[in-house]
Formats: C-alpha cells, structure tokens, sequence
C-alpha cells in the first residue's frame, strides 16, 4: 500500500518556483530546496524526479500562472493599440516596481542563464516567446486592418521588435536603479505604432 503524502506537492512546487525565480537555478542547491519546501530530499525526487525536473515543472507553473489574461487582453474587441499599448506600459511598470525588479521574469532569466547550454529550457523560452509574438502579431494586423496602424508599418517586424523590446525592458528593469529607462523607452518604442 502507497503511503499518503504528508506534504502538498501544489504548495512545494510554488515554494520551489519562488525559490529558483529568486536565486536562479545554479545558485540553488538541494539542501537550500529542502530547507525552502520543508520536505526531505527523497520526497524531493520522488514527487518532482531531479532538480532539473524541478525546475522545468516551476517553470511550466510559472507559464500557466504569469500572465493569464494576455490572451483575453490582446484579443478583446475593439481597438487593438490601445491594448498593445497598455501591455508595453504595463511590463515596463512590472520592470520597474521594486519587489518584480529584483526578480525580473523567470523566462527571461532562464533565456540568460540556461538557455545557451540546456535545449529543454531553449524550447521551452522559444515557446513562451512565440505565443507572446503571436499575440502581439495578430493584435498589430487587427490594429491595421481597422486603420489604427499606418499601412506602412508591418505587423511582423512590429510584434517581433516589441517581443525584443520587452524582454530588453525585464532585463534592464532587473539591473537598472532608474525606473525611467524602462519608461522612457517604453514610451519611445510606442511612438513607431503611430
């Protein structure tokens, strides 16, 4: 007979995706996720395999949790800018605000850290970017359709510099101590929607 679980798997895994998302995942140890979720290691392994596994379920949660609504905010009827627009506001405000600042985004972070050597975390990074360009792609083509946006500007140049733009801004708000560079060019970056 299996033993029943003396520990909520649900609340180990958000405890271990805060953990990873603090520290980043080679500054992690096992000891410091034992010490962080309150489990022993064997459950560790036993519910979440490896620490790699670990931290490819933290960040699967924290893609299903971070950001559910972009969905519902770059399609909703009506005019597609104004949504566009408040997307890049927002970011560069999240990248700005002192508690989201130290921790910047867990992609972006993995796209620096482990990207590079890990294919798991490259697809994964990839995948996120994608749904985000995809999103910004067909809000920007709505944007054109119904005359928001100049015939001149192409939606896919557009939605692929503003995917750059905001991964630059979850980079600089996460180093920088000036919360106007992040708005400033926020701000700038929007002028090539008019």
């Amino acid at each position: 007979m299996a033993r029943t679980k003396e520990f909520d798997p649900e609340a180990a895994l958000q405890a271990a995706l805060d953990l990873f998302w603090e520290r980043g995942y080679e500054a992690t140890s096992m000891a410091d996720l034992v010490a962080r979720l309150g489990i022993g290691r064997a459950s560790i392994y036993a519910t979440f395999g490896n620490k790699h596994e670990l931290y490819l379920k933290a960040l699967e949660r924290y893609l299903e949790t971070r950001d559910p609504g972009l969905v519902e905010e770059l399609s909703a009827p009506g005019p597609a800018l104004p949504a566009v627009r408040a997307l890049v506001r927002r970011f560069a405000a999240e990248a700005a605000a002192e508690g989201e600042r130290l921790r910047g985004c867990l992609v972006t972070n993995s796209a620096a850290e482990l990207a590079p050597r890990d294919p798991v975390v490259a697809h994964r990074v990839e995948l996120s970017w994608e749904q985000i360009e995809t999103l910004l792609y067909a809000s920007l083509t709505r944007a054109r359709a119904r005359g928001e946006l100049p015939e001149g500007r192409d939606p896919r140049t557009l939605s692929r510099m503003l995917l750059v733009l905001l991964q630059g801004i979850r980079v600089v708000g996460k180093a920088s101590t000036d919360p106007a560079r992040v708005r400033d060019a926020a701000e700038e970056a929007l002028r090539l929607l008019d």
